[in-house]
């Protein structure tokens, strides 16, 4: 890990697009509150045909790098090694440069959804339901590995989806069960329910919410909240999200690039929630 945290070092969010990323105002945050005076956190358009180019561009000053869409496999070959938990889904969100020169990836959305779940106090479930079976539902389903003891039921709206929710399960040694999207409003009787969808996808099921829901993980940061958050809430549910899952990933990798822990929590969700304000 970085041990020159009192030198002037760099770091960035790549993706594309990249925009919208809030990566930037948390981890900038977290350097002022640390008084890393010398680091800056920046974004970069950057698209999987020009990710070779731009690592091999970067100097002795980088620290790390965060990877959005569509990045976080297309860097796999281009790194010196990644950690089992990356691995495990073949997803790297999280780029350390150590002084040996050697390039690790990590992926902190699997962890980052387990300690923002544990922070509204889900530490173990029996069962739950994931909606959505794109990229994100995969770390979804290696975060409920971790504190599921039964099986995961995926509503999924093509069977290729589902098969492919099907082998994660199997690799990440998770009991999950394919239902159709056509009947998604079962999910929402679960005690935990993991939204993976993009926005808008959920909003028909917001007057399915029963009257007494248990818990709802939505992945989406704006708009929030989306209608079914929205609706859970109103019943009396617990909600985490997106934001949650945004701020607990991003400590993970400023104590990573940076080699300082604990990362500042709570004023990096202050800084995204002023920004989200702003927006």
């Amino acid at each position: 890990m970085p041990t020159r945290a009192t030198e002037p070092r760099r770091a960035a969010v790549l993706g594309s697009p990249i925009a919208h990323s809030l990566s930037p105002v948390l981890h900038r945050a977290a350097y002022h509150e640390l008084g890393l005076n010398g680091w800056s956190y920046d974004r970069f358009e950057v698209d999987e045909a020009a990710l070779p180019g731009f690592l091999s561009g970067l100097g002795p000053e980088w620290a790390g790098l965060s990877l959005t869409m569509p990045l976080k496999r297309a860097v796999i070959p281009l790194l010196d090694g990644i950690s089992e938990t990356a691995a495990s889904v073949e997803a790297v969100n999280t780029v350390v440069f150590n002084e040996d020169g050697r390039r690790v990836g990590d992926n902190t959305d699997i962890p980052g959804m387990v300690a923002a779940l544990r922070e509204h106090g889900i530490e173990q479930v029996d069962t739950a339901a994931i909606l959505g079976a794109g990229a994100t539902a995969s770390s979804a389903l290696a975060a409920l590995s971790r504190i599921c003891t039964g099986e995961v039921v995926v509503y999924v709206r093509s069977a290729a989806r589902a098969a492919e929710m099907r082998e994660w399960g199997e690799r990440l040694d998770v009991e999950v069960r394919i239902a159709d999207w056509a009947d998604a409003a079962e999910a929402l009787r679960r005690p935990l329910v993991v939204a993976t969808t993009p926005a808008g996808t959920t909003d028909a099921l917001a007057a399915a919410v029963p009257e007494r829901p248990a818990t709802l993980f939505d992945v989406l940061y704006e708009p929030w909240p989306t209608s079914l958050a929205a609706r859970w809430s109103a019943y009396g549910g617990a909600v985490v999200g997106g934001l949650d899952l945004l701020v607990h990933q991003a400590v993970l990798q400023v104590e990573q690039m940076t080699g300082r822990s604990p990362a500042p929590l709570d004023a990096m969700r202050k800084a995204g929630e002023h920004a989200l304000a702003g927006h």
